[in-house]
């Protein structure tokens, strides 16, 4: 990965076009790796679950962050994103998934989280939908992902409901927030049907 504080130093910043082929290159060589070698070497598997933790969220943005949602850095970039806000607020997200399948029956079950959804159960989800990228069919793991944050959206919403009766503020961040998950699923159903069109990229 090319290191942001290089990047900074480089006379007139990076080139947008060599960062989209850096972020392509990556993403393409990360995820043929690990399907090719997964299976003898899952250590691999365990460093890329744990890729942001080693490496830091913001370098991962710096290179995959850009990317369009329907791309497979985009994809990548928003499935690591969805496992880190799990990661650090677990207890959230799993309120809020609690709030959201009651509405969500079909994504629950395309998610796949076990039952009870508590916070140890959330944790277990987000690593088993971004180690299916690297282990598992990428389309299913995509649609996983996008169920997830579809559940999570609706969630988020209904939580938001709730909240604007007493903080207007926190109620329009959490609806803000909802609206951005919808768009991440979104963009991960795009990016699943691309795959197995055989024309992500």
């Amino acid at each position: 990965m090319l290191d942001p504080r290089v990047a900074d130093e480089l006379p007139g910043g990076v080139d947008p076009a060599v960062l989209a082929e850096l972020a392509h290159s990556s993403a393409s060589a990360l995820v043929e790796r690990a399907r090719r070698t997964a299976a003898e070497d899952p250590e691999l598997v365990q460093r890329l679950l744990t890729l942001v933790e080693t490496e830091g969220l913001e370098v991962v943005a710096s290179l995959w962050a850009q990317a369009p949602a329907d791309s497979l850095p985009g994809a990548l970039w928003r499935v690591y994103l969805l496992r880190e806000w799990v990661r650090r607020d677990p207890h959230t997200v799993s309120e809020r998934y609690k709030l959201g399948i009651t509405r969500e029956q079909v994504a629950e079950v395309v998610a796949g989280a076990e039952r009870p959804p508590g916070p140890q159960e959330m944790l277990q989800l987000a690593d088993s939908v971004l180690s299916g990228l690297y282990t598992g069919e990428l389309d299913v793991a995509l649609e996983r992902a996008a169920a997830f944050a579809r559940i999570l959206t609706t969630g988020g919403a209904m939580d938001a409901d709730w909240i604007d009766d007493t903080e207007p503020a926190r109620g329009a961040q959490v609806t803000r927030q909802a609206a951005q998950l919808l768009t991440m699923a979104e963009g991960l159903e795009r990016a699943a049907a691309l795959w197995r069109a055989g024309t992500l990229s």
